[in-house]
């Protein structure tokens, strides 16, 4: 099962030298920036950067379609949730079901968006090491220490649940197929029958999951981790003129954005 889902692509694009702290910045501008607009041109606006930025990291489009389709299903469902449902006078009625043209525009536009905001997300993550997204997570919540808020251990906890993401669904991959190979079989049958088919699936990897996590308790003892005290970095965040320049770029494109 590969997916692209929380990976790092390596490279030396100009995407991924820059900032991790603006680009985190960036992605969560322009993620708001999306929702408060709603307009196709808007929309427009915010895709040409999202493609643009996935043309500057040197990302190859497979790696793209990867963290996409696992959320074809979910786009899938928001364009038929939206179509069926939205209020307008219908151009086609079948039974219950009333399709108006209001409905196929709305079910577009946010299809599209959920695939635009998905591509941004995308270009942070892929052009972005884990341990660099720690440290941008930790540094930009600093503020909240000032409220007891464990900004660090929770930036912690973030980045190794994204990292772990692709682990766990090669885990899974790797027991469906040993499963299989036994004479197991995952389609066969009603829903009912497949969601029993899973249990031999989810004990050995709910017994792997806690190993791994375990494995990574040690490993971080071992690396002297105490929750809440100081740490030091190897490579401490720097920002660039580029940096800056990254910020200028976004706040242009959701000043046009919201003109258009």
């Amino acid at each position: 099962m590969r997916m692209a889902v929380a990976q790092y692509f390596p490279g030396d694009s100009l995407v991924h030298r820059f900032d991790p702290r603006a680009k985190v910045v960036v992605v969560i501008v322009l993620a708001v920036g999306l929702f408060l607009r709603s307009s196709f041109a808007a929309l427009a606006v915010y895709a040409a950067v999202a493609v643009a930025g996935l043309a500057l990291s040197g990302i190859p489009p497979r790696w793209v379609w990867r963290g996409v389709r696992p959320l074809v299903w979910l786009i899938v469902l928001t364009f038929v949730v939206q179509l069926l449902f939205a209020p307008g006078p219908s151009f086609f009625s079948l039974g219950p079901l009333h399709l108006s043209s209001h409905g196929l525009v709305v079910a577009g536009y946010l299809s599209l968006r959920l695939i635009v905001l998905v591509a941004l997300s995308l270009l942070l993550t892929l052009t972005t090491p884990p341990i660099a997204l720690t440290d941008a997570l930790a540094w930009l919540g600093r503020p909240l220490r000032r409220l007891r808020v464990p900004t660090e251990e929770l930036a912690l906890m973030v980045t190794i649940a994204l990292r772990f993401i692709p682990t766990l669904l090669q885990e899974v991959d790797t027991i469906m197929k040993a499963q299989q190979a036994r004479g197991a079989s995952f389609t066969h049958g009603g829903p009912l029958r497949r969601a029993r088919a899973l249990v031999p699936v989810l004990v050995p990897l709910f017994i792997l999951s806690f190993r791994r996590a375990d494995e990574l308790a040690l490993a971080m003892e071992a690396r002297c981790f105490v929750p809440g005290a100081p740490r030091t970095r190897l490579h401490p965040l720097q920002a660039h003129t580029r940096d800056a320049l990254l910020l200028v770029a976004a706040a242009l494109a959701i000043a046009i954005a919201e003109l258009v």
